[in-house]
């Protein structure tokens, strides 16, 4: 096996390219005509059926992390791998069980439309409308630095000017999908990616299976044998816990608080329940979001205890993006170059379809919730929001690709959890708040709001993951800046404290405020239960 790159580069990048062209025709022919109101750019005029949007919200959250990261946890961390696969899928529920058709019941196109519901509207909206754009962007950073990390893999690209030219494609390629489609050429965009990945890992699951007289026992047992073959005495590690996280449980506590609890504040995905007509449409997308999701975390076991048999420990190490490259590792053992291309195409296909997602979320915050909300005090015209949130498509776009050639040697791990303990810290409180505390008041969604994003972008500057402690004069591999020695907080990841913060803050603020909105409050209880009216939000 090539230690720099696996399979041919020219076909990784044909498939790619393939790609790119079939995806764009399809973007053009869906997206003809009336795209000149608000509903249509934001929400893809909410004519989704529950099926597609099931898809569509597993393509915006199986995202590049969930395929190449997990897989390659498993295969190095075994047991401790499983845990992702298992706190992404939690997350997923308590989205959905809380806040999914609530929200969708009570809002128009934006979280804020949600938290200032029953609020005065400019503070509050402006507070969500941070809070989202700071998400989103440290989320499209991830993908955006991912990508750059899997070029010398995937296409055989070598040296810092070349990734940065994947990722100004990349960046360019998500501008003109979300200019060209909005929120429907987007929609569909995801439908496909979903398509392509659950089946790219069905085929690779099946496959391994097979090898292995379809016995699951067989390949964890065929992958200890393997590390035991290397190295004497690691294979049992694969099913024993805490050999990741053993040295610092309070550590992997925060980090699944983060994991579990961000997801349901993520605004791109939350976004996602505003593309179908009625609240039983929304139900149903659940329904198959849930088999999506739950199947393709199901199968990352087999592939990444499959890599970890057929590739091993070792050469994932030995490759470039090391545990990112365990997945593309076990194509290329299983159907060599041609298996490894279509893995390629869908991994690139991946990055592609979030970071449209997360664009066109941070476009239509940026124009409904701050200019037209909060400047335009809600009298823009629906022309002028769109005109607004395409030109921020393009200012996001270039923020993103800069970001993300300076982000590419950074630890992405890092720049995810970033955006899942503001999201968790920030969003979900006052979400949770909103649908179900009729107490609760504008002074306490904008101190909570504040107060999770502050404490969590504090505490994380603060911690291991960023520099080493205080008085260390060690340097610290895993930190952004390893010769620097100015950590206090000794977290890597904030959510254990900044989560706590963002929901005391906003039970302090609402019991100490006189404000009165028991009227809105009542009103909105019974839309978010019943989805009484909801058809009437969702117009414009």
């Amino acid at each position: 096996m090539n230690p720099t790159s696996l399979g041919n580069p020219v076909v990784n990048i044909a498939i790619f390219a393939a790609f790119v062209v079939v995806t764009l025709a399809i973007v053009i022919r869906v997206s003809t005509g009336g795209k000149k109101r608000a509903g249509d750019f934001y929400t893809g005029g909410a004519q989704f059926s529950g099926r597609q949007n099931g898809f569509a919200i597993a393509g915006d959250y199986l995202s590049a992390a969930s395929f190449l990261g997990i897989a390659g946890a498993v295969a190095l961390y075994g047991y401790d791998g499983l845990l992702y696969s298992i706190g992404f899928l939690v997350a997923w529920l308590v989205a959905l069980l809380l806040v999914a058709e609530p929200l969708r019941n009570t809002g128009r196109y934006t979280m804020a439309d949600v938290l200032s519901f029953r609020m005065k509207q400019r503070p509050v909206r402006l507070a969500a409308a941070i809070s989202t754009l700071l998400v989103s962007f440290f989320y499209l950073l991830a993908q955006m630095a991912g990508a750059g990390a899997l070029v010398n893999l995937l296409l055989g690209v070598q040296g810092d000017t070349a990734q940065s030219i994947v990722i100004g494609i990349v960046g360019l390629l998500m501008i003109a999908y979300v200019l060209i489609g909005g929120m429907k050429g987007t929609t569909w965009v995801q439908m496909i990616k979903a398509i392509l990945l659950v089946g790219g890992v069905l085929v690779m699951t099946i496959w391994v299976m097979a090898l292995n007289g379809f016995d699951l026992g067989q390949v964890i047992q065929a992958a200890i044998d393997r590390a035991n073959a290397t190295q004497p005495g690691t294979g049992e590690k694969l099913i024993q816990p805490m050999g990741r996280y053993g040295t610092n449980k309070l550590g992997f506590i925060s980090l699944s608080i983060a994991l579990v609890l961000g997801a349901a504040g993520l605004p791109h995905v939350l976004m996602r329940f505003y593309t179908v007509p009625t609240a039983k449409e929304a139900r149903r997308s659940v329904t198959w979001a849930i088999g999506l999701i739950g199947a393709f975390y199901l199968m990352t076991i087999v592939i990444g205890y499959g890599a970890a048999a057929m590739v091993g420990a070792d050469a994932i190490n030995a490759l470039p993006g090391k545990a990112n490259a365990a997945a593309p590792a076990l194509a290329f053992a299983l159907g060599g170059t041609v298996l490894l291309a279509l893995i390629a195409g869908v991994a690139f296909a991946t990055i592609l379809a979030v970071v449209a997602g997360l664009t066109i979320t941070a476009s239509a915050s940026l124009a409904h919730d701050i200019y037209n909300s909060v400047i335009k005090h809600g009298q823009a015209t629906p022309a002028a929001e769109v005109r607004v949130a395409r030109i921020t498509v393009l200012v996001i776009g270039v923020l993103a690709i800069v970001g993300g050639i300076a982000a590419k040697s950074m630890n992405v791990a890092f720049l995810v959890s970033l955006a899942f303990a503001i999201a968790a810290s920030a969003n979900l409180p006052s979400i949770l708040y909103s649908l179900y505390w009729r107490g609760f008041k504008t002074q306490g969604s904008v101190w909570s709001i504040y107060g999770g994003l502050i404490s969590s972008l504090v505490l994380i500057i603060f911690s291991p993951a960023v520099s080493g402690m205080i008085g260390s004069t060690k340097p610290l591999s895993s930190a952004m800046f390893p010769n620097a020695h100015f950590a206090w907080f000794p977290l890597d990841n904030p959510a254990l404290v900044s989560v706590p913060i963002g929901f005391f803050l906003g039970w302090l603020g609402s019991v100490l405020s006189k404000e009165d909105n028991t009227a809105l409050s009542a009103e909105m209880e019974v839309r978010s239960m019943t989805g009484a009216g909801a058809h009437k939000a969702l117009d414009h």
